[in-house]
């Protein structure tokens, strides 16, 4: 898997908020983004997600994301706050998810709310769930069905040091498997410990690129 970006730009009412992104990222690797709110972190992430439309190219594995396809073929996406049915427990959400593609059992997303630190069991409905539990829910669509490229937008957020232990190895273990991720962060030092590669962004612009 490889997505590379070629010239992208971005304008949102007369703002550019995506400047000339050349950017090449490779399966088997976590790419930490940095950078300050506004910066253009999120932005990007929706762009590989193909949520919005940008001048310039977004190629995936050889084709062009939004002329061969609307979408990645195969992605697993946690960006801002992740969005469940209020009435559906944790496990009916992720089971109506499982249902599109239909290439997920049932023991499968078990253990996925397992790794998380979420019981399957549990029958209350994700309206009643905390800030950290439904972050964990959001984690677990993410990478339930093993998608070739993952995107997490704050995955740690309110998550405690045990929950954040847990994405840690989540991490590892689907950049084991060979997926390609992509990471935000505001704590410079998880950032740091998540990643392989940091890039740093800046009013839209990539100002650095370092190995970790």
């Amino acid at each position: 898997m490889r997505v590379v970006l070629k010239n992208v730009c971005k304008d949102i009412k007369g703002a550019r908020v995506l400047d000339n992104v050349n950017l090449e990222l490779e399966s088997g690797r976590v790419y930490g983004f940095k950078g300050k709110n506004g910066s253009g972190k999120t932005m990007l992430m929706r762009a590989i997600s193909g949520l919005i439309k940008v001048k310039g190219e977004i190629e995936i594995d050889g084709e062009i994301l939004g002329k061969d396809f609307s979408f990645p073929p195969s992605i697993g996406i946690l960006i801002e706050n992740p969005s469940f049915v209020q009435e559906y427990t944790g496990l009916k959400n992720l089971e109506m998810l499982a249902c599109i593609k239909n290439n997920t059992g049932i023991e499968d997303i078990r253990h996925v709310m397992e790794q998380v630190g979420l019981d399957p069991d549990d029958k209350r409905t994700y309206r009643k769930y905390s800030l950290g539990m439904k972050q964990k829910l959001g984690i677990a669509a993410a990478y339930m069905e093993n998608p070739d490229i993952i995107i997490l937008d704050e995955p740690i957020n309110a998550l405690d040091e045990a929950g954040a232990k847990q994405v840690h190895e989540i991490l590892e273990e689907q950049k084991k498997r060979g997926a390609l991720i992509i990471i935000a962060c505001h704590d410079k030092e998880e950032l740091e410990m998540l990643s392989d590669e940091i890039i740093e962004i800046y009013e839209g612009r990539i100002v650095a690129q370092e190995k970790v």
